[in-house]
């Protein structure tokens, strides 16, 4: 998988496909950032006060989504709280809870449709107003393509200073995505786009096909005002307990493993008939 920074600059040939799919209570059920907030406690970056707030930060987005000021607010809150914290650390701690913390927050519809859009031909990207060191790991848990996400600045020390280097939020997000269909060849009006917050116009509008997922009421107007389908979320499951799985492997494996499939099935026809013609003292042996 590819983050923003990596992306090659030279455009396809043939016109390409993709989803764009917001994170928060779009894929998953909940703030992707606030949910690691008991888990970054126990590795003692943040106290019991901030991880209280952070919970509560938790139940209003889950209550009633977030406008634009709340987000502003809450984007100088987080900026200012991982402050210090040791981005190898921060690392460690997401990869070892990714599973246990995430995975049974992802909606099983979402999941689905991202299926769907691969089996389509189209790549999946995660377009997140949460930081690279949460949403990129999320991103490898879903099999997304490639991945959009806010990035703090990191100093020589591997600290955060607290500053914001991309802040991947409203108008922003839609920049990336025609940034990205450039260096990757997308057609934008054959592309998908999903998410739950009217912060999101833009990267909805950018698209041929936008969607409101679980939308918030000035999402639900817009949504109807401009005849855009508006979606039900509301089964998160864990991604094993899928059929079929959402862990497929990357499009060359899957190649492979079909070759493989039809060299173990024609095995198996070769056997039977081996079977069926030998001998009666072979078969009862």
């Amino acid at each position: 998988m590819e983050n923003r920074s990596s992306l090659p600059s030279a455009p396809h040939s043939a016109p390409r496909t993709a989803a764009f799919f917001d994170l928060d209570k779009t894929v998953i059920a909940k703030s992707s950032t606030l949910t690691f907030s008991k888990s970054f406690y126990q590795g003692g970056l943040i106290n019991r006060r901030a991880a209280l707030r952070t919970a509560y930060a938790q139940f209003v987005f889950l209550a009633g989504g977030a406008d634009h000021d709340q987000m502003e607010r809450m984007r100088e809150y987080l900026s200012a709280l991982c402050r210090g914290w040791d981005v190898a650390q921060v690392r460690a701690i997401v990869a070892e809870t990714l599973h246990d913390l995430i995975d049974p927050l992802i909606y099983d519809e979402a999941a689905s449709l991202i299926e769907e859009h691969h089996t389509a031909g189209r790549d999946v990207v995660i377009v997140s107003t949460s930081g690279a060191e949460v949403v990129e790991p999320i991103g490898e848990l879903l099999g997304a393509d490639r991945v959009v996400a806010t990035r703090m600045i990191v100093g020589a020390d591997g600290r955060f200073t607290g500053e914001i280097e991309y802040y991947a939020y409203g108008p922003t997000k839609a920049e990336a995505i025609r940034e990205l269909a450039v260096s990757e060849g997308y057609d934008l009006a054959r592309c998908y786009a999903y998410s739950d917050s009217a912060t999101d116009l833009p990267m909805l509008s950018a698209v041929g096909h936008p969607h409101a997922v679980n939308p918030d009421r000035a999402l639900r107007r817009e949504a109807a005002s401009r005849g855009w389908p508006v979606l039900t979320f509301s089964r998160p499951v864990r991604l094993k307990q899928r059929i079929p799985s959402l862990a497929m492997p990357a499009r060359p494996a899957l190649v492979a493993a079909a070759v493989g499939a039809a060299a173990a099935t024609a095995g198996l026809v070769w056997y039977a008939s081996r079977r069926r013609g030998a001998p009666a003292r072979a078969l009862s042996a």
